[in-house]
Order: C-alpha cells, then sequence, then structure tokens
C-alpha cells in the first residue's frame, strides 16, 4: 500500500472532522447566546413589569387610604408592596444581569421605594406637585432602565 494515500485519506478525515467540530463549536455558542438573550429579555420583562404593579398597588392603596388613620394607610401601601413581587424579580434580576443593568435596575427600585415612603405617609398628597416630581423621577428611570436593556439586548436604541 502506497503511504501517501494512507495520509492523505488521514488527513482528509482529520480535516473533515475538525472543521465538523469547529462548525459545532461556533453553532453551540450561537445557541447559548440566543438563549442568555432570551433569559434575560424574560428577566428584564418580568422586574419592569412587577415594579409597575407595586407602584399600581401602592397608587390605589393610597388612594383609598385618604380617609383612613395613618398606620392603616401605611400598612396597606407597604403590604400592596410587598405583595407585588417586585422584590423577587429584583434579587432575580440583580444576579443575573451584568452589572450596568443591575445599576440601572437599583436606581429604578430606589425610586419606587421614595414613592412607596410618599404614599405610606401621605405627604405630600397625591396631587402635589412634589409628588408629581418624584413620579416624573420614578418614569424617567424607566425610561432609562428600557434603553439600557434594549442596549444589552442588542437592540438599536
Amino acid at each position: 500500500m502506497d503511504w501517501t494515500t494512507l495520509a492523505a485519506t488521514a488527513l482528509g478525515a482529520l480535516v473533515g472532522v475538525g472543521s465538523t467540530l469547529l462548525a459545532d463549536r461556533a453553532r453551540w455558542r450561537r445557541d447559548m447566546a440566543d438563549r442568555t438573550r432570551q433569559e434575560r429579555k424574560q428577566i428584564y420583562v418580568t422586574v419592569l413589569t412587577k415594579y409597575r404593579l407595586a407602584y399600581e398597588a401602592m397608587h390605589a392603596a393610597a388612594v383609598a387610604g385618604r380617609g383612613q388613620d395613618d398606620g392603616a394607610r401605611e400598612t396597606s401601601v407597604r403590604e400592596a408592596f410587598r405583595s407585588s413581587g417586585c422584590d423577587e424579580a429584583r434579587e432575580t434580576a440583580l444576579i443575573c444581569a451584568p452589572q450596568e443593568m443591575s445599576d440601572v435596575l437599583e436606581n429604578v427600585y430606589a425610586t419606587l421605594r421614595d414613592l412607596q415612603d410618599a404614599f405610606a405617609a401621605g405627604d405630600p398628597p397625591l396631587d402635589s406637585p412634589e409628588l408629581q416630581a418624584r413620579r416624573l423621577k420614578h418614569a424617567e428611570a424607566v425610561w432609562a432602565a428600557r434603553a439600557a436593556m434594549r442596549r444589552d439586548l442588542g437592540h438599536r436604541v
């Protein structure tokens, strides 16, 4: 048997197996990146949705608590926040998101907690300019988070 034929066959097999392994590795990396992006997207949607639910529940409790004593209003507003699930969603996001995103989400959370304190205290009143400024600050933090999330997910902003 001719050695050159055997060597060429072995080299061809090596090149074929090697290229298949490289293609499989590239496909695996692409699939992993897609899966990671989809997981982050789901986490981001969940955390923003939970933050929104917390805001709405706290606002509703504050409106309903206008005629209540301070302690009852505070309890209902804080319970609305706790039962919204935003703390659990926040922790998931902080564990899974990149640091830049964690900082942005913490900013949104801080504005939400500020609103919680205002709603619970009943001061300033719900229709006051000061409370409207706090709501605007929260809305701006949410918009900044959305923009950061879109960048993180590879969308144009």
